[in-house]
């Protein structure tokens, strides 16, 4: 499934990987300054990750994910390339799931190729969530409804009415 995280009803595609267009986490906020990311270097928002970085992750979601409010990016591995900014475009592979299903809704390594898209054209915490990310790293983002697709997610989605997601982005490039 092709899913675009534009913040228009457009097929939601991009979270971060291999359509065109579809989270940082310090422990001061969000890179972007908003001050909406809820970041620690151990809090995870209930997700768990395993498997070797370019990979395709292992993700599991627990009951306390469903609950997130605030952004929460938790880096896995931390990157030593270019820095991605608010305005950038990247490249990225990445998996996405329900935190209240616990299905995967997308994934660009299903698609065998990342995605590259600018990160205006996708939804909030993605925009809120890779910048201050650097290449060669791996991070988690767990983004509430209401910065993921709200009461309105793409229909055949499989994503519920304000449902929080989870993603787990290997940033590729910065261009």
């Amino acid at each position: 499934m092709n899913i675009r995280i534009a913040r228009t009803a457009a097929p939601i595609v991009v979270l971060v990987a291999a359509l065109a267009l579809a989270g940082c986490g310090s422990s001061g906020g969000s890179p972007s300054g908003g001050g909406s990311a809820s970041s620690a270097s151990n809090d995870t928002g209930g997700v768990t990750v395993s498997g070797d970085a370019g990979a395709k992750p292992t993700v599991t979601v627990s009951a306390a994910t469903a609950a997130v409010t605030k952004l929460v990016t938790s880096d896995v591995t931390v990157g030593t390339g270019a820095e991605a900014t608010p305005g950038s475009t990247v490249t990225a592979q990445y998996v996405g799931i329900g935190a209240i299903s616990g299905k995967q809704f997308d994934s660009s390594w299903d698609r065998g190729q990342p995605a590259q898209f600018p990160l205006a054209n996708v939804i909030k915490g993605w925009q809120d969530g890779i910048p201050g990310m650097k290449v060669g790293g791996r991070r988690i983002l767990v983004i509430p409804g209401d910065q993921a697709y709200g009461a309105n997610p793409p229909p055949g989605s499989g994503i519920a009415a304000n449902e929080p997601l989870v993603f787990v982005v290997d940033l590729v490039s910065v261009p």
